[in-house]
């Protein structure tokens, strides 16, 4: 489990370094329209636009933080929690994080605030999480109950499973 814990903290580090990057670079445009305060506004103009150009807009906005819907809980490694208690967690957490950075975006040159931003990339965490992380959990969970148990601390080599009956 350990292992598991490592890597998801390690995978949700590198995976938000790179979102911010992506995300917090200046565009130097001539002009910026001002920022969508009302929900839904800018999915309804996306929904206007072909089908290719629509769906491209709303999975940019749903996948762009769906990885912390699965990558959240690795990091986490609570195996035996409530899968409600995780995903309303997670989902807590991507919500915090998108705020955060559209927040930040109004700081850079060229970005602006979208509520709907906000809106997209929440419900991706939480589609993510619903995908991915209760079989993930129903995995481990059967793994570690089939698994030997561990080796008492200090026990010899004889009364280990790997060593028993061997001379």
């Amino acid at each position: 489990m350990y292992r598991v814990r490592a890597a998801g903290l390690l995978l949700t580090a590198a995976y938000l370094s790179f979102t911010g990057w992506l995300l917090l670079r200046p565009h130097y445009v001539t002009w910026v329209p001002s920022p969508n305060l009302r929900p839904f506004d800018t999915i309804r103009d996306d929904l206007r636009l072909p089908p290719v150009d629509a769906a491209r807009h709303l999975l940019a906005g749903l996948g762009l933080l769906a990885p912390l819907g699965f990558l959240l809980p690795m990091a986490g490694g609570r195996l035996e929690s409530s899968g409600v208690a995780s995903f309303v967690r997670t989902v807590f957490a991507g919500l915090m994080v998108s705020l955060s950075v559209e927040f930040t975006q109004t700081m850079v040159p060229g970005q602006l605030f979208d509520v709907d931003a906000l809106i997209l990339n929440t419900a991706g965490v939480a589609l993510a999480h619903l995908l991915v992380v209760p079989a993930a959990r129903r995995h481990l969970r059967r793994r570690r109950r089939t698994a030997p148990p561990p080796p008492p601390p200090g026990a010899p080599a004889s009364l280990t499973p790997t060593g028993v009956g061997a001379p």
